[in-house]
């Protein structure tokens, strides 16, 4: 059977942290940003996680097991 391919997109966009977690970039920090507070803001610096539920379809897509 030939091996999976890595979903170039989504390796980009999440990383696996060493205890196995998927880490990602939260989103709504494009534009628009003069409305939101700035505790809002510098929330969204920091990172979100991959919810358990989705965390093996996103294995998947990475080429994990």
């Amino acid at each position: 059977m030939p091996k999976q391919k890595t979903n170039r997109s989504v390796r980009k966009r999440i990383k696996i942290t060493k205890t196995g977690k998927l880490r990602r970039n939260k989103a709504l920090r494009r534009h628009l940003l003069a409305g939101r507070s700035r505790k809002r803001k510098r929330n969204l610096r920091r990172p979100g996680f991959v919810s358990a539920g989705e965390r093996k379809s996103y294995l998947r897509l990475l080429g994990e097991k």
